[in-house]
């Protein structure tokens, strides 16, 4: 059976470290390229497309829409606004997991450090090598391309198992961990995947995978050379044979959307164990857990179920979960109201919890009854990143930068409405009298979530303010949630 594909795929954006340690940037004056820069910031960040005739030919995008070109002499060059010619390089992947780049119409490698880059050798040396740094989120599904399915936590049998038709609940969020040029998947229980498909609480030798590319998706190389595959009955993900990736070694990186249960005045979780959808249940299963989708255009929220299918509108103001489509009838209006949500249907109309437990859209206003806590349940390790970078524990104090380009993860309490946000050493964010936000509280603050855009967040403190990124620091003195409040989760 196919899977319910729910969300998209990641798309392939990376840094390319060259034999000196330094990334390919893509300056904005007069649109030139150097191997100079020590981090991985918005500058080095590149895109991949893929040829629409050929897939083994790729272009490289920069952060400006510029494509990376090299003529027949060898001279580098990153001005042309679409693809041509010029632009279309082959990548050969080496036994480390580095890529030497290949120009496709002359066959010759792009390499060599600070201004002095060209395309030039026809031959591979240190110089034309480049590490590649992956700049997505890093958490993610993952999905194998030849058995459609998503890999999960399995915790009764210790193992990374391949068999879930929709990416489902905690257990289906996997961290990238970027360490010393190779990469670890991290579970979300704090574990690292081994290359024999056991876990480990700690980073060791067989946790480390190098990552390749074929026809655009991703393959794991371990140490001994052998890639990840899913493997028996359950999909145990573990190192088989192969030396080579083949279909059965190929995966899929896709957005992890928010999952959430909702809690009602009556103090019930909200259920789809009957038609309509009924606030009547006292435990968390898959069946009390939604998939927000925040609509781009409109930033309204839909609501989609363990089955594929959304929250609708229908007749009398009643709500079920009966469409298979996105429309009007789908779509909620959030507002954000401290530590309680209320929801608004297409019909004007607000929910409310009738007295038997059932969520009807027939509200003209928000009492009690329409209020609703909201609680966000698959991100309990937490990597926030803004337009400038990660936000990562200031070296010296007991401040946050907001502009790293690498990450700290830090892990997420739920309390009543409200998250509590702890860091190292088991202390806890809170918002000081300057307005910057520390790390070293003995006791918690409270912090709001408002899911506003699609994969972002914005944060307030209890001041009302918003969390946001300011001269590289973090600040709790936001007045709106604009695009310095709004973080990548």
């Amino acid at each position: 059976m196919p899977t319910n594909r729910t969300n998209r795929p990641l798309k392939l954006q990376f840094g390319l470290i060259n034999h000196e340690s330094c990334y390919l940037t893509a300056e904005a004056f007069g649109f030139k390229v150097n191997a100079s820069a020590p981090s991985l910031k918005r500058k080095q960040v590149w895109t991949l497309e893929q040829d629409s005739h050929d897939p083994q030919v790729v272009y490289f995008r920069s952060h400006l829409g510029r494509y990376l070109a090299s003529d027949k002499n060898g001279k580098v060059t990153c001005e042309a606004e679409v693809q041509n010619t010029d632009c279309r390089f082959l990548i050969a992947a080496q036994s480390d997991g580095r890529w030497a780049l290949q120009s496709e119409p002359y066959l010759r490698f792009f390499g060599g450090s600070w201004d002095y880059l060209s395309c030039f050798t026809q031959v591979i040396t240190e110089a034309e090598l480049w590490a590649v740094h992956l700049a997505l989120h890093p958490q993610a599904n993952l999905l194998s391309m030849a058995r459609k399915r998503y890999a999960h936590l399995s915790p009764r049998n210790g193992e990374i198992a391949v068999d879930r038709k929709i990416p489902w609940g905690v257990v289906a969020l996997l961290t990238l961990v970027y360490l010393d040029g190779k990469y670890r998947l991290k579970t979300c229980d704090s574990r690292y995947l081994v290359n024999d498909g056991t876990l480990s609480a700690e980073s060791r030798m067989g946790t480390g995978y190098t990552l390749e590319l074929k026809c655009g998706k991703l393959a794991f190389k371990d140490c001994e050379g052998k890639y990840l595959s899913p493997m028996g009955p359950t999909g145990t993900l573990r190192s088989g044979r192969c030396t080579k990736p083949g279909k059965d070694e190929l995966f899929d990186l896709e957005e992890s959307h928010p999952q959430v249960v909702l809690m009602a005045a009556n103090g019930k979780y909200v259920s789809i164990r009957q038609v309509s959808i009924s606030a009547n249940q006292e435990d968390e299963t898959d069946l009390e857990t939604f998939q927000m989708e925040i609509d781009k255009d409109s930033k309204k929220c839909l609501f989609r179920t363990n089955e594929g299918k959304y929250w609708a509108l229908v007749t009398h103001g009643g709500i079920q979960t009966t469409a298979t489509e996105r429309s009007a009838n789908t779509m909620f209006a959030v507002e954000w109201m401290g530590h309680r949500v209320a929801l608004q249907a297409s019909n004007g109309k607000y929910i409310c919890t009738k007295k038997n437990g059932q969520l009807a859209a027939i509200s003209d206003s928000i009492g009690e009854d329409e209020k609703l806590v909201l609680k966000l349940i698959n991100r309990p390790m937490l990597i926030l990143r803004g337009e400038n970078g990660f936000i990562c524990h200031h070296k010296n104090s007991n401040t946050l930068d907001a502009n790293r380009s690498v990450y700290d993860i830090f892990t997420l309490h739920f309390s009543d409405g409200a998250y509590h946000i702890k860091g190292e050493g088991g202390r806890f964010w809170y918002v000081n009298s300057s307005g910057l936000v520390c790390s070293d509280g003995e006791t918690p603050d409270d912090f709001s979530f408002e899911f506003l855009e699609h994969g972002r967040i914005s944060i307030r403190g209890k001041n009302g303010r918003y969390l946001r990124g300011q001269g590289g620091t973090l600040k709790g003195d936001g007045a709106t949630p604009d695009s310095s409040a709004l973080w990548e989760y």
